[in-house]
């Protein structure tokens, strides 16, 4: 009886799960396209965010993640080395981390928490509404972003081409950003982002 109930749960969790990314897929935005602008999401730091505060930035690197993934966890790292790396570059670009779940471990109270010990060098959002996530597209924590400073989607997809920060070989998001900021498009712009699904409210039909 255990086994048929457990596997009935993870029969529909995998049917919702499937169904999210199917709705989000078709309504992604395509390389070169404009992602809708982002207005006043609330931030660790207290403060509002939109997009056009960030006018000065020549690209930008938007990443979809949470708390509660452990894969977003892996990568905070990675993301926090990665700002560090692209403010030698005059600052001329900026990493935007955006939270779009809204179970309790991804509270705003529990990001402010991780922002706080994990020593965040770059924007930390709460998409409340997921109306961001699902203006992107975005499906997977975590799963980047790369736009120009027309804000054209240069690249989406995995940060790099491994989970495993020992194993990369090749980073993609900083690929994008050389080729953004050199006015150009990346050679490969699109990969599969790795993680956890994002839990979007389910709507009635």
């Amino acid at each position: 009886m255990h086994h048929y109930l457990f596997g009935t749960i993870a029969c529909c969790l995998s049917l919702l799960i499937t169904e999210n990314a199917v709705a989000q897929s078709k309504r992604a935005p395509s390389i070169g396209d404009t992602p809708p602008a982002w207005k006043n999401l609330a931030g660790t730091d207290g403060k509002q965010h939109s997009l056009a505060d960030l006018d000065q930035f020549d690209v930008l690197v938007v990443v979809f993640t949470c708390n509660s993934c452990p894969y977003s966890v892996d990568y905070e790292d990675r993301i926090i080395a990665l700002q560090k790396k692209l403010d030698g570059d005059g600052s001329r670009v900026r990493v935007i981390a955006i939270n779009s779940n809204k179970v309790a471990a991804d509270s705003m109270d529990e990001m402010k928490k991780r922002a706080k010990d994990k020593a965040f060098n770059f924007p930390y959002l709460w998409d409340e509404s997921q109306e961001v996530a699902k203006g992107y597209g975005a499906i997977y924590t975590p799963e980047f972003f790369v736009l120009n400073k027309e804000r054209r989607i240069v690249y989406k997809g995995a940060m790099d081409d491994s989970t495993k920060a020992e194993n990369v070989k090749v980073n993609f998001v900083e690929i994008a950003v050389k080729a953004a900021l050199a006015g150009k498009t990346p050679k490969v712009t699109k990969t599969g982002a790795r993680g956890c699904a994002i839990r979007f409210k389910r709507t009635r039909r």
